[in-house]
Parts: structure tokens; C-alpha cells; sequence
């Protein structure tokens, strides 16, 4: 038996075993093996138990196990996502047909010697049960909803007065709550500010918050050391430095506050830039619950989720003149095409590339008469 691979000491174990319910042992065998295998390739734990979460709905959709699977069964488990009241968006139905693809090819893998084991065992072998035929095909760059979108001027606006305002309503009225809302108004600027994650703004420490050499003017707040970037293929986090940009230079003023005033009522412990009242950090859901609640609040559509905040950093910076290259470094994008599939420009940015277009062919004020 071989052990020079992940997630052949699965299978090593297995030996000669024949327990009383076989078939559930070698599956989770199976399971364990291929958990290994992308252990091993450096892949993050909530990445893998998401796969293996999948591969077990699956699994308990088809009633059958690994060895018994037929193309059929993805065709049927695909149709059955697209039906309901809540069908499943194309983009999640290509994660879940790739991830079935790959759990196949680790099974049909020669190497981890599957194959030939249930072939013993059951007399039947795993395949390959997903093909460009029978998958969907990434066709376009963003597969997302259409709703999903950045947010106008106006909406931007009216987002930030209400996350203020909240502010001012708690106190007015004397209830708790008053710095907690001062702390989530500051979180959702500093997201719009510099463009960044929601897990990357919740794993922000004081520490973080470094100066620029070229803008001083924004002092101590002329850049953000981002440690939690978005990594890829078993990369882990990455990191980047995101600067303070004149057009949105305001949020220092915000930072200031927080760090100095607000922020020593919470903990005078150094660390965690957002701590919560039980001096823990910030936590994602608990950002995607408080924007949900302005969002309602405002009657802005159910579709836009806090990252709408970072699409409309890419877009503004993109109306505002800033490089593609640039903006692209600003929000740790791999590729460019992705900041591209992030830009929502509005009507007057088009209004205004067009009119300077043609005083650049035609020339003087005369360009709408010719």
C-alpha cells in the first residue's frame, strides 16, 4: 500500500477490516482521506468541512454511496437546486457540481487506490460523474445575483446619516448602546474608506493603522496594514497596504475619535481595534446583522449585503480618476477583471467621459452643436 500521498492513510487503515456496516465505514473513510489530502495542500478547515458538507448532502440526496453514483444523480441534484421558492444561484450550483468533481477524481485517483478497493469490496468502483456535458460552464466573470450592486451617492448618504444618527437617538433617549453604535458607524466608514473585506476590517488592531510618509497630513491614519486578506488556493491570508486617499481623507477624523476616545471605554488593553462591551473581537455576522438593520431601516433593497460598501469604494475611485492598477492593489484583487466585474459607473460619470470625449475630437464648447 502506498504512503507517499495525502489521504492514503485512510485507506491504509481500512487493511482488512470488515466491520458489521461496511459500507458507511469505507465512505467515511473516503471522507477522512480526502480531508487529509487537502490538509495537506495547505487548504483552510472551514474550507474543507464546507466540501465535505456538500459531499455528504449529496451523498444523502442520491441515497447511494460513492461507488453507486451515476451521472444522473448530478443532473438530478442540479434540478433539484434550481427548483423551490429559494433556487439556487448559478454560481453556487457550478461550487457545488466542481467540488463533486473533485471528490470524484481524488476516488478515481490511481494513486489512493480507491478504486480497486470498493472494486473488492463491493464490486463496484467510483467514477467520474461530472463533465463539461452535464455541468454548468463558467461562461461569464460574475455569475452573481443582478440585484447585487454598489450604491448610489444619495444611498451612500443617507446609509452613513442613519448609522450617525442612531448614535445621537440612543443617547437622546438615555439608553446603553450609545458607543456600540459609535463603534459600528465607524466600522461601516472604514470599510467604505479603504475598500476592504468584512473579515478584514473585524481583524484590525490599533497596530494597524500606520502612517504615510507621502500624506502627512492624515497622520498616524495614512494607511491600513490589512493581515487578513483573501487568500486562494491554500495561500492563507494575505497581506497589503491599503492608503488613505484625499477624497475620503474625512474617516481620519473618525479613526481619531475612535482610537482615542471611544475605544479606552471599551478596554485600555492594546490589540483589537473593534472590541465589543465583553472584550472580544467584532465578529463578521454580527457586521452583516447591524448593516442589515440600517438597510432595512432605509428601505434600501434586501439584495445589497456589507460588501456593497466595497463595491462602491471600487467604483468611486474608479470615477474619481484613479488607475485600474491602482485600485486594483487597493482591495487585494489577483486580477484585474475582477476589480472590472466591481465597477458599477453611473450615469453622470458616462455623461461626463463622453462630453470630454468629443471637446477632445471636436474641440471648444461647440462639441454638442456639431
Amino acid at each position: 500500500m502506498s504512503s507517499g500521498h495525502g489521504g492514503a492513510t485512510a485507506l491504509r487503515l481500512l487493511g482488512n477490516v470488515r466491520p458489521l456496516d461496511e459500507k458507511p465505514f469505507v465512505y467515511d473513510a473516503m471522507l477522512a482521506g480526502w480531508s487529509d489530502q487537502q490538509s495537506s495542500r495547505g487548504l483552510a478547515a472551514s474550507t474543507i468541512y464546507s466540501r465535505v458538507l456538500v459531499i455528504r448532502r449529496f451523498e444523502a440526496f442520491t441515497g447511494r454511496y460513492p461507488w453507486e453514483w451515476s451521472v444522473g444523480d448530478v443532473e438530478d441534484y442540479t434540478t433539484n437546486a434550481k427548483s423551490g421558492t429559494r433556487p439556487a444561484a448559478r454560481s453556487t450550483i457550478r461550487a457545488f457540481q466542481a467540488i463533486i468533481r473533485l471528490f470524484c477524481d481524488y476516488l478515481c485517483d490511481g494513486r489512493y487506490e480507491w478504486a480497486s478497493e470498493c472494486e473488492r469490496r463491493f464490486g463496484q468502483a467510483p467514477q467520474q460523474i461530472c463533465y463539461e456535458w452535464n455541468t454548468a460552464a463558467h461562461i461569464v466573470d460574475y455569475e452573481g445575483r443582478a440585484q447585487r450592486r454598489a450604491l448610489t451617492y444619495d444611498e451612500l448618504e443617507q446609509f452613513f446619516v442613519a448609522a450617525d444618527a442612531r448614535v445621537e437617538t440612543i443617547l437622546r433617549q438615555g439608553r446603553k448602546g450609545a458607543l456600540a453604535a459609535l463603534r459600528d458607524a465607524q466600522i461601516f466608514k472604514t470599510i467604505y474608506a479603504y475598500g476592504l473585506r468584512r473579515a478584514e476590517v473585524a481583524g484590525l488592531d490599533v497596530a494597524d493603522l500606520r502612517p504615510n510618509g507621502a500624506t502627512p497630513r492624515f497622520g498616524r491614519f495614512g494607511a491600513v496594514e490589512v493581515r487578513w486578506g483573501k487568500g486562494s488556493r491554500g495561500s492563507g491570508p494575505r497581506r497589503r497596504s491599503v492608503l488613505t486617499i484625499p477624497e475620503l481623507g474625512w474617516v481620519t477624523e473618525g479613526l481619531a475619535q475612535w482610537v482615542d476616545h471611544a475605544r479606552p471605554r471599551f478596554t485600555d488593553e492594546p490589540g483589537m481595534l473593534w472590541p465589543t462591551e465583553r472584550r472580544s473581537r467584532v465578529s463578521v455576522r454580527y457586521i452583516n446583522s447591524r448593516f442589515a438593520d440600517l438597510r432595512d431601516q432605509l428601505g434600501l433593497p434586501p439584495e445589497l449585503s456589507v460588501h456593497a460598501l466595497r463595491h462602491t469604494y471600487v467604483t468611486n475611485l474608479i470615477e474619481w480618476g484613479y488607475s485600474e492598477k491602482f485600485v486594483q492593489d487597493q482591495v487585494g484583487h489577483a486580477y484585474a477583471s475582477t476589480t472590472a466585474i466591481y465597477t458599477s459607473l453611473g450615469d453622470d460619470y458616462k455623461t461626463r467621459m463622453v462630453t470630454r470625449a468629443l471637446a477632445r475630437i471636436y474641440g471648444g464648447n461647440d462639441a454638442d452643436n456639431r
